[in-house]
C-alpha cells in the first residue's frame, strides 16, 4: 500500500480544509497524495453533515432571521464534515463574489447563498457566475433589481467583470453597460413582509417584458444578448482564466498583493498562475480540474506556511484541533463573533472587493483576539486534542525529555517547524518543569497540565498563525 509524507498531507488538509486530527492524517497518509487529492475534489463519496441533528439542537436555526445561528452551523460544519474542499470551496466564493446580509437584512436570502457556493463549489464557471447571476442575495447586494429595461443599472454589470470574473483593465466602459443591459429583467420574488411570521425566502425570476433585447455588442461579440450569453463570452476570454486562477493560487497556495493591485502587480509566480489557465481552458473552466492540477503541483507541494490563516481558517482549525465540538453544543455559538473580532464576519464582508487577506489580517488588535481565542480555546487537559496528544507522548514511555517534550507536541499539532527563537522560549517552558512523568497518578496528572499548557504555547506562536 503506498504511502504518503504525512506533512504534506498535513498541508494538504490545512489547504484544502480546515486541518486534519493526528488519527485523520495517518489514515490518509496510508494512500497515495493522488487519491487523497480524488476524495477531495469528490466531495460527494462521503456523507453530508446531518443538518437535521443540528437544527433540532439549535433551535435558532428554526428561526431564520438572524444569520448568526446559519454561522455557527457554517464553522460546526467546517469542523465536523468529511467533505472538507466543499466546505473550503464555499469559502472561497464568499470572498470571491462578496456579498453581505448588512444591506439586505434578510437572513434566508444570505444563507441561501452559501448552499448555493457549496453546491457549486467545483462546478464550471459558466454554470458558477449563471447561478451567481440568479441569486437572490446578489441581485438586491448590486442593484439589478432595479435594472429595468429602459432604466439600466450597471451596479451588478460593473461587478461581474471587474470583481468576479475579468479584472479591471481588461473590458470597457462600453462593455460594462451592453452587459448591464443583458441583465435587465433578471430579479426575484419579493418575499412576505417580515410581520407576522418571520422572514421567508426569495426566489430569482425573469421579467421578460421588462428585458432589453436589442443588439449589442460585447468583448466584440454582437447579438441580442441576454444574460446566460454575457457569461458564456466571458468565461472564454484569457483574462478570465487569469484572473480565477490567480484568486485560487492566491487562496489555495501563497499570500498575493490584495486584488485592485493585479493588473500592475505581477504574480509572484507567474507559471504557476500559467499553469492553472492552461487547466482552465484544457477543461473548459471546470474549477475541479484546475484543483487537480494546483493540488498535485510541486509549486502547491513546495507552498508550506506560506499564507496567514483567516479568521475562519483559525477558528475552524483551532475547534478541530480541540477537538470539542463534534456535537452541536451551545458553546460553539461563539465562534462566528469571535471570527468577527479577528476582522472576518461571515456573511458581512466589508465591500464588494471582499476581504483583504495575508499580513492584512494582522494588526495589533486582531493579533491579540487571534491568540486569545486559541489559548481560550485550548486550555483544559480534559479536552480531547489534548488528551490525544497526552496518551500519544505517554505511550513512548515512563519518561519523555523536555526536547523531545517539544519536538514530539510540535509534530503532533502539524507537523509544526518553528524559528529557533521560539523553539527556545518552549524549550524554556519544558525545561522548567523537567521531565515529563507517567508512572504515578500525580505524574500524570502534572504532565497532562503541562501538555496541554505547551499546545497553549504553541498556539500563541507567529508559526500558528500560517497555514
Amino acid at each position: 500500500m503506498a504511502n504518503t509524507d504525512l506533512a504534506l498531507v498535513a498541508h494538504l488538509m490545512r489547504r484544502a480544509g480546515f486541518g486534519a486530527t493526528r488519527d485523520e492524517l495517518e489514515a490518509l497518509a496510508s494512500q497515495s497524495y493522488e487519491d487523497v487529492v480524488e476524495d477531495l475534489l469528490h466531495p460527494e463519496r462521503f456523507p453530508e453533515v446531518d443538518d437535521d441533528v443540528i437544527i433540532r439542537y439549535w433551535l435558532e436555526l428554526n428561526n431564520p432571521d438572524s444569520v448568526e445561528p446559519w454561522n455557527t452551523r457554517w464553522i460546526y460544519r467546517m469542523v465536523n464534515t468529511q467533505r472538507p474542499l466543499e466546505e473550503k470551496m464555499a469559502l472561497f466564493w464568499h470572498h470571491v463574489f462578496a456579498t453581505s446580509v448588512g444591506k439586505s437584512e434578510h437572513g434566508p436570502s444570505a444563507k441561501t447563498q452559501i448552499d448555493l457556493f457549496r453546491n457549486n463549489a467545483m462546478a464550471d464557471m459558466r454554470t458558477i457566475l449563471v447561478d451567481l447571476a440568479k441569486d437572490p442575495a446578489m441581485i438586491f447586494w448590486l442593484d439589478n433589481c432595479e435594472n429595468f429595461g429602459d432604466r439600466p443599472n450597471e451596479n451588478w454589470g460593473r461587478e461581474l467583470l471587474e470583481l468576479f470574473s475579468m479584472g479591471v483593465g481588461n473590458y470597457t466602459e462600453d462593455d460594462i453597460k451592453m452587459a448591464s443591459r443583458a441583465f435587465t429583467g433578471w430579479t426575484f420574488t419579493q418575499p412576505i413582509p417580515l410581520d407576522p411570521y418571520g422572514r421567508y425566502p426569495s426566489e430569482f425570476v425573469y421579467k421578460e417584458n421588462d428585458h432589453d433585447d436589442s443588439q449589442k455588442t460585447f468583448l466584440g461579440h454582437t447579438g441580442r444578448f441576454n444574460g446566460e450569453d454575457i457569461i458564456a463570452i466571458i468565461v472564454e476570454q484569457p483574462a478570465t482564466a487569469r484572473f480565477i486562477s490567480r484568486h485560487l493560487y492566491n487562496f489555495f497556495v501563497a499570500d498575493e498583493p490584495q486584488v485592485p493591485s493585479w493588473n500592475d502587480v505581477p504574480p509572484q509566480e507567474p507559471q504557476a498562475v500559467e499553469t492553472l489557465c492552461d487547466a482552465y481552458f484544457e477543461n473548459d473552466g471546470d474549477i475541479r480540474a484546475v484543483l487537480r492540477v494546483l493540488f498535485n503541483s510541486d509549486f502547491f507541494k513546495d507552498a508550506r506556511f506560506r499564507k496567514v490563516k483567516s479568521p475562519a481558517e483559525l477558528v475552524a482549525g483551532t475547534i478541530k484541533l480541540a477537538g470539542n465540538h463534534d456535537f452541536p453544543e451551545p458553546s460553539l455559538h461563539g465562534a462566528p463573533a469571535a471570527a468577527g473580532l479577528m476582522g472576518q464576519r461571515l456573511m458581512t464582508p466589508p465591500t464588494v472587493e471582499g476581504w483583504h487577506t495575508g499580513s492584512e489580517w494582522i494588526d495589533c488588535g486582531t493579533l491579540a483576539e487571534r491568540i486569545n481565542f486559541a489559548v481560550n480555546e485550548l486550555s483544559g487537559s480534559d479536552l480531547p486534542g489534548i488528551r490525544s496528544i497526552y496518551d500519544r507522548l505517554a505511550s513512548e514511555g515512563n519518561t519523555v525529555s523536555p526536547g523531545d517534550f517539544v519536538d514530539r507536541t510540535l509534530d503532533l499539532i502539524g507537523p509544526l517547524t518553528v524559528e529557533p527563537m521560539t523553539r527556545e522560549a518552549l524549550m524554556d517552558y519544558a525545561e522548567s518543569g523537567g521531565d515529563l512523568l507517567f508512572e504515578s497518578a500525580d505524574q500524570r496528572d502534572e504532565s497532562a497540565e503541562r501538555v496541554a499548557r505547551m499546545v497553549q504555547f504553541i498556539a500563541a506562536s507567529v508559526e500558528y498563525q500560517f497555514a
